[in-house]
């Protein structure tokens, strides 16, 4: 793991977009089409604002969500919407996008038909994630229904997982998927997800999913 600690919020989040930006260049140097995995969230939001006015060849970048609630996009927890709003702006238009929610489809349905429709986007090139202080990270959490199958070696690349006390199901890209990217960032901000992430190093994927990712992943972090 690689921590790089920034003076202000501001700073990380323009700093962070400069980052992307270089490692898709450098992707498209290399291939045709470029997969880049994205939280959802407000967290990520000005990382967004900042990305989406690089000029870089778009058209040949395909995003997806490191993540989902599984709710249409009218819903105001939709991540896909949020995509839209944010990030599919500006130079960024041109992008190329995949929603995972299927009104047609059960989430578990929706899963293995998109594992196999995505699969030409795998490994993934460039990787942006977040991280609660829980630990957790796309929507593997802790503790929740699925994830013991989402972090196996075997997964398929998308699954549905249920976290207890939530009423809406979520959809996440799975751990060797997410483990496989060619270049990973984790944003956070705050003491406490710093003393997070540093306490994951020592456990295992199943107490701190983060931990999947943290040996190849660039760690973005400022304290407020």
């Amino acid at each position: 793991m690689n921590m790089i600690e920034y003076p202000s919020r501001d700073a990380l989040m323009e700093d962070v977009a400069i980052a992307l930006a270089a490692d898709l260049r450098a992707a498209l140097e290399q291939k045709d089409t470029v997969s880049f995995a994205v939280p959802g969230g407000t967290t990520p939001g000005p990382v967004f604002d900042a990305l989406c006015a690089i000029d870089l060849d778009w058209s040949r970048v395909h995003i997806l969500l490191s993540d989902e609630r599984w709710v249409p996009e009218r819903n105001p927890q939709s991540n896909a919407a949020l995509i839209r709003k944010r990030l599919l702006t500006g130079h960024a238009a041109t992008a190329q996008f995949t929603p995972y929610f299927r009104a047609d489809m059960d989430s578990t349905s929706a899963a293995s038909a998109l594992s196999v429709e995505l699969s030409g986007l795998a490994p993934i090139d460039v990787l942006l994630l977040g991280m609660g202080a829980d630990m957790h990270t796309a929507s593997l959490f802790p503790g929740s229904d699925g994830l013991a199958d989402a972090l196996a070696e075997d997964a398929q690349m998308l699954l549905p997982i249920s976290i207890e006390g939530q009423d809406v199901q979520r959809f996440t890209l799975t751990a060797p998927f997410l483990r496989s990217a060619k270049a990973t960032h984790v944003l956070i901000t705050g003491e406490d997800k710093r003393q997070a992430i540093t306490q994951a190093q020592n456990l295992s994927p199943a107490e701190a999913p983060i931990q999947t990712v943290l040996s190849n992943a660039t760690v973005h972090w400022s304290a407020t």
